[in-house]
């Protein structure tokens, strides 16, 4: 039997452009600085109903696998080994250029170097590295701290240093405006550009001018937007206006997800089924289709008789 797979990969892995070329790709589109949508993904379901969705690239959040993977707070208590699995099941299986929250690097700038060699070998095409004293907080949390800047910028370079693509992205974020400042935080970025860094993000900006003023930032730029948080909201076509390069959604899929589960299984308590409320979920052919069964069974008949 010689059954004609849509993919010609290894079995189990999704169709899709070398882990090198959505390097490429991810680069190209930061360079346009046209706002394009990053929506989160905190696990690898999440990471395939973006691509199927359209969207260009996805963000493996850092609160959302805590929260989701682990079910703790955006505190600082996952692994670096922890995010590398992660970050390997969704590049496996997702053909989209991957960005990775890093956090804080998981330590030094030594362990930030070891850091960006796990991730890069794990499929991500962009890392995000920020300069909150470890163990770090949810960016719009109150009670944040950040290291000198001297401690960072060491950091930075450090991530630089150990990536082997040229096109693997940096992103230096900075969450200085909550605990010094939005000049002095500005004055980071400037700092984190001259040491190299490829975007930036100046984290939770609280008001429309401070988002027009960190558009005009040397290095493209990421804006982070939180539903519930301290920064105002936008359109795309706004961000887009002042020049940034990326709109982070990072937790709207978790956030969303996590409403959906409540609603419906609240339903299924009161109610003891869920006769009415079928609507409110996917189909069992759609949940297959998702993860492409599909794909698998044509593997299935290709080895069965061999």
């Amino acid at each position: 039997m010689n059954i004609q797979l849509s993919d010609s990969r290894v079995p189990g892995q999704s169709p899709s452009t070398s882990l090198a070329e959505r390097r490429r790709q991810f680069r190209a589109l930061v360079a346009e600085r046209k706002a394009v949508l990053l929506p989160g993904a905190a696990n690898a379901l999440t990471a395939l109903i973006i691509a199927d969705l359209g969207f260009q690239a996805a963000y493996l959040t850092g609160a959302g696998f805590a929260n989701t993977d682990i079910g703790v707070p955006d505190l600082g208590l996952v692994s670096v080994t922890e995010v590398a699995e992660a970050a390997a099941r969704i590049s496996d299986v997702c053909p989209l250029p991957l960005v990775v929250d890093i956090d804080t690097g998981f330590g030094n700038a030594l362990n930030a170097y070891r850091t960006v060699q796990l991730l890069e070998r794990a499929g991500a095409a962009a890392l995000q590295i920020e300069d909150q004293v470890f163990p770090k907080k949810c960016g719009h949390f109150a009670g944040k701290e950040v290291v000198p800047l001297p401690e960072m910028l060491g950091k930075l370079k450090a991530c630089l240093d150990a990536r082997r693509d040229p096109n693997t992205l940096i992103i230096a974020r900075t969450d200085a405006r909550a605990v010094e400042g939005f000049e002095r935080a500005l004055e980071r970025a400037h700092a984190m550009t001259e040491a190299g860094a490829d975007i930036l993000f100046v984290e939770a900006p609280e008001s429309v001018e401070e988002i027009r003023r960190i558009g005009q930032l040397p290095a493209p730029q990421l804006i982070n937007v939180v539903i519930g948080g301290k920064t105002p909201m936008l359109s795309l076509e706004e961000l887009a206006g002042f020049g940034f390069s990326l709109a982070l959604y990072a937790n709207a899929a978790l956030q969303a997800s996590v409403k959906a589960v409540q609603d419906v299984l609240g339903v299924l308590k009161s109610s003891g089924s869920l006769i009415g409320v079928e609507d409110r979920l996917a189909t069992f052919s759609e949940r297959q289709r998702v993860v492409r069964k599909d794909f698998y069974d044509a593997i299935e008949q290709r080895y069965a008789k061999v």
